[in-house]
C-alpha cells in the first residue's frame, strides 16, 4: 500500500454507495469476520443504508471523515458535534485492511477536529460484549462513564441483535491544544 496517496478528508455525498458498502462489509455478513471488527455473532441484517448516510451528511452538525490509499476507500469515521462535545460513531476499516493503523489514523484525526473546534470531550457509545474493541479504545485513553444505553429497537436500520445488546458510553477529556504543540 503506497502511503503517499493516502488522503484523510470530508467524505461527500457522492461517497454514499461507497460508504455503504464499506461499512456493511465491515460490521455485518461472513466477509465482517475477516476483521476483528464483526459484529456477525451479536447482530443480522444491515449496519447502515444509503439513506441514513444521506441524513447524516443533511445534519450541519455532522461530518464523515474518509481513509481513502490510491483512490480506494479503506476507513471511514462519523463525527458530530454536540454542544462542547463531539460524538464519534461507525469508525470503520474495510476487513480487509483492519489491524493496519488505519482506524488509529481515524482516530487521532477525530481528536484533532475535536480540538481544532474547542471540544471538551469526545464520547461514543460500544456495545459492551464487543470487549476487544473497548480495550482498543481504553488503550487510547478512553473511559467507561458508567452510561448504559438501550440497543435502538430497529431492526431495518440497525439489524436484529441476536443476543440481548445494549450501548455503555466512552468518554476521552480533550484540550483546546494542538498535539505536539
Amino acid at each position: 500500500m503506497s502511503m503517499s496517496n493516502l488522503v484523510i478528508s470530508p467524505a461527500t455525498p457522492n461517497d454514499i454507495p461507497a460508504l455503504n458498502l464499506l461499512v456493511n462489509s465491515a460490521y455485518r455478513g461472513d466477509g465482517s469476520r475477516r476483521g476483528w471488527t464483526t459484529e456477525a455473532d451479536l447482530l443480522s441484517g444491515i449496519r447502515t443504508t444509503e439513506g441514513s448516510l444521506a441524513e447524516l451528511f443533511a445534519n450541519h452538525n455532522s461530518l464523515i471523515l474518509r481513509y481513502v490509499v490510491d483512490n480506494e476507500l479503506l476507513g471511514c469515521v462519523c463525527l458530530e458535534l454536540k454542544g462542547d462535545t463531539l460524538y464519534l460513531g461507525m469508525l470503520t476499516v474495510a476487513p480487509d485492511a483492519q489491524a493496519g493503523g488505519i482506524g488509529r489514523q481515524l482516530l487521532e484525526a477525530a481528536e484533532q477536529y475535536a480540538r481544532d473546534r474547542q471540544c471538551r470531550a469526545v464520547t461514543m457509545t460500544v456495545i459492551p460484549l464487543r470487549t476487544e474493541l473497548l480495550a482498543w479504545y481504553e488503550r487510547r485513553g478512553y473511559q467507561r462513564t458508567g452510561i448504559e444505553l438501550p440497543f435502538p429497537d430497529d431492526p431495518a436500520r440497525f439489524g436484529k441483535p441476536n443476543v440481548p445488546l445494549s450501548f455503555i458510553e466512552l468518554t476521552k477529556q480533550i484540550t483546546g491544544e494542538r498535539v505536539g504543540e
